[in-house]
C-alpha cells in the first residue's frame, strides 16, 4: 500500500513517510514544513459503499420486473430461488465495500504551510495540490448516510476551474471543523504553530494517521493546533493582525435565517411550479377529451423532472442560515444533505439580485454569486447566497460580500438598480428610446452605473436583475453588435466573470456610451487590482 507512485518521482516517499522541505523526492513542496500524511476516517468505505448497494438494488429490481418470472420481483422473492437475490446483493455489497476499502487505503492527505496535498487512486494514482493563497471557499458536506456516523466531507474550492477543488472525506465532525479553521487561518496568512503528539490530548487512534516512526517536534498527526498563532509575514510580507486561538473555530455572528414558510411559498410561486401545474392541467384535459390514458404515462418523465427540481430546491435550501465571521461569510443549509460553506473575504467575483414577477407583491429577492471554483454540477447548490428574502435582507447579504459600494448614498443607488428605469431620475445610464423596437418590454430597464468600488448593471422587466461586479474582479470585457443594432447605433456590453449563475451584461446601450464604458472600465479594473489587498487577507502589504 505504501509503494511509491510512478509518474511523479521515483524517489517520492510512500504515504507513511515524512519529507523535509527542499529534499529530493518532494519538488512540489520546496518551502513547506515536513508533511504528515494521514488517512480519512476508517468508516469511510462503509459510507461510500452504500451508493453501490443502492444502485444494485435499483438495477436488480428493474431487471426482475422486466425479465424475471411472471409476477416480477414479488414472485421471485416468494419462489424457491429467493436466495439468489440475496446472494446477488451480498456479492455486489462485498465488491462495492471491498473496492471502497482499497480506495480508502490508497487515499491520504497532508496539510502544508502553503498547500493541501491529496493522494488517491487504485489503478491510476493521482496527486493533487491546492494552494491555500488561492482558496476560494471551504465547504463541509454531510450526506444522509454519513450523518448517522457523525462524519463530514471537507471540500476546498480553489481558483482553477470547475474541477480544481480538493475533497477530503470522510472525517469526524469535530475534526472537519478544526481542519477548516486551520485551513482558513493559513489561507488568511497566519502561521499556525502545532503541538507535539505527546501533549496533544486530541490525538486520533493510530488507524487515522499514517506515520513512520516518531513524529518530529512541531508536528501532530491529527492536525491539532495549539492556541498560539503566529503571523506569516516574516519574510517581508509584513505583520499580521492577531488571531483568536486556532484550536477553536472563529466566532460567528448570525445574520439571518430563511423561514420555512417563506421558502415553501417561494417554491410554490416559482416558474417551475406554474409550468408543472399548467402541464398537468393540459394533460388532464387531453385525457378527458381523447380518453387515452397513455398520454399520462408519456408525460410522466417531464412531471418527475419538474417535481424533482422543486423537491431539490426545497430540501437543498431548507433551514438556510447566514452568518459572518473573521473567516468570511458562513452559510448552512440542507435537509437530506447538510452543507456548511465558508466563503473568505473578497472571493466573490460577482453578485446577482433577481426577482420574478411572482415575487413582486412580497418584494422578495434571490441573491446568487460567482465564486471561482464553483460551477458545473455544484453551481446551483453552492452559488446561492440567499434563496429568498426581503429587500432589506437581500441588501444586508450584499453588504457582507461588498461592504463598501464606494458611493455616498448606496441605498439610493441600489434602489434605482432594483426598481428604477429610464423614466425615473437616477445615476444610471440607460438605453436610448430607439431601442424599444428591439426590446419593447424591458428597454427602459436596461442601464448601468459606476461607483467607486463596483459596476452595476440592471435589466429585465418580468424578471428584474441587478448584477454587481467589483472592479478588481473584472475578468474581461466585450461589446457585441448585431445588424439591427448597427443600424440603430447601439451595442450590448458584457463583463466576463468566472463560471457561475451570474452573467453580467446590459443590452442595447448607445454605441458611444458602450465604447466609453468598456474603455473606462478596463482602466478601473487595472487600477483596482493594483490597489487590492493581498490574497492572504490577514497580511498587510509591505512598506
Amino acid at each position: 500500500m505504501s509503494t511509491p507512485e510512478r509518474g511523479l518521482d521515483e524517489r517520492e516517499p510512500g504515504p507513511g513517510q515524512r519529507v523535509a522541505p527542499g529534499r529530493p523526492g518532494n519538488p512540489a513542496q520546496p518551502d513547506a514544513e515536513e508533511l504528515v500524511w494521514r488517512r480519512v476516517h476508517p468508516i469511510t468505505p462503509l459510507v461510500r459503499g452504500w451508493a453501490v448497494v443502492g444502485a444494485a438494488v435499483v438495477i436488480l429490481g428493474q431487471q426482475s420486473l422486466d425479465g424475471g418470472p411472471r409476477g416480477g420481483l414479488i414472485a421471485l422473492v416468494s419462489s424457491e430461488y429467493w436466495w439468489t437475490l440475496l446472494a446477488a446483493l451480498a456479492a455486489v455489497a462485498l465488491v462495492g465495500w471491498g473496492y471502497s476499502t482499497l480506495a480508502w487505503r490508497m487515499t491520504t492527505f497532508a496539510i502544508g504551510a502553503e498547500t493541501v496535498h491529496l493522494r488517491r487512486g487504485i489503478l491510476f494514482r493521482q496527486q493533487r495540490h491546492a494552494r491555500l493563497d488561492r482558496l476560494q471557499s471551504v465547504d463541509i458536506r454531510q450526506p444522509l448516510v454519513a450523518r448517522f456516523f457523525g462524519l463530514c466531507e471537507l471540500t476546498l474550492e480553489t481558483a482553477g476551474g470547475t474541477d480544481s477543488g480538493v475533497a477530503i472525506g470522510f472525517l469526524k465532525g469535530s475534526d472537519a471543523d478544526e481542519l477548516r479553521a486551520e485551513l482558513l487561518a493559513r489561507a488568511a496568512g497566519l502561521k499556525v504553530a502545532r503541538t507535539s503528539p505527546a501533549v496533544d490530548a486530541r490525538s486520533h487512534a493510530p488507524s487515522d494517521v499514517v506515520t513512520a516512526g516518531a513524529a518530529p517536534e512541531g508536528a501532530v498527526p491529527d492536525g491539532g493546533i495549539q492556541d498560539a498563532v503566529e503571523p506569516a509575514g516574516e519574510q517581508g510580507a509584513g505583520t499580521a493582525r492577531p488571531a483568536p486561538p486556532a484550536s477553536l473555530e472563529a466566532p460567528q455572528t448570525p445574520v439571518l435565517t430563511v423561514p420555512l414558510g417563506r421558502l415553501i411559498a417561494s417554491v410554490v410561486r416559482s416558474g417551475a411550479m406554474i409550468t408543472l401545474i399548467v402541464w398537468a392541467l393540459a394533460v388532464l384535459v387531453v385525457v378527458i377529451v381523447t380518453g387515452e390514458f397513455a398520454v399520462m404515462s408519456a408525460s410522466l418523465p417531464a412531471v418527475l423532472g419538474a417535481g424533482g427540481y422543486l423537491f431539490g430546491r426545497l430540501t437543498g435550501e431548507f433551514d438556510f442560515r447566514v452568518a459572518i465571521s473573521p473567516d468570511g461569510v458562513r452559510l448552512r443549509h440542507g435537509m437530506l444533505e447538510t452543507r456548511s460553506q465558508t466563503i473568505p473575504p473578497g472571493r466573490v467575483q460577482a453578485v446577482r439580485l433577481v426577482q420574478s414577477v411572482l415575487w413582486r407583491g412580497r418584494d422578495w429577492w434571490r441573491v446568487q454569486v460567482n465564486v471561482a471554483g464553483y460551477g458545473g454540477e455544484s453551481e446551483e447548490k453552492n452559488s446561492v447566497l440567499l434563496p429568498v428574502g426581503t429587500r432589506e435582507e437581500a441588501l444586508t447579504v450584499l453588504s457582507l460580500v461588498l461592504p463598501d459600494l464606494g458611493v455616498d448614498e448606496p441605498r439610493r443607488v441600489l434602489d434605482a438598480g432594483l426598481d428604477g428605469d429610464s423614466r425615473t431620475i437616477s445615476t444610471f445610464v440607460t438605453a436610448p428610446r430607439r431601442t424599444r423596437i428591439l426590446d419593447p418590454v424591458a428597454w427602459r430597464r436596461n442601464g448601468f452605473t459606476v461607483t467607486g468600488r463596483a459596476l452595476l448593471l440592471r435589466r429585465g422587466r418580468m424578471v428584474k436583475i441587478l448584477d454587481v461586479v467589483p472592479h478588481e474582479r473584472t475578468q474581461s470585457l466585450a461589446l457585441s453588435q448585431g445588424p439591427w443594432q448597427r443600424r440603430l447605433g447601439v451595442a450590448s456590453f458584457q463583463v466576463h466573470s468566472t463560471e457561475g449563475p451570474v452573467h453580467p451584461e446590459v443590452a442595447h446601450l448607445d454605441a458611444g456610451d458602450a465604447e466609453r464604458l468598456i474603455a473606462e472600465q478596463a482602466l478601473r479594473a487595472r487600477t483596482a487590482r493594483a490597489a487590492a489587498g493581498p490574497e492572504r487577507w490577514m497580511e498587510r502589504r509591505g512598506e
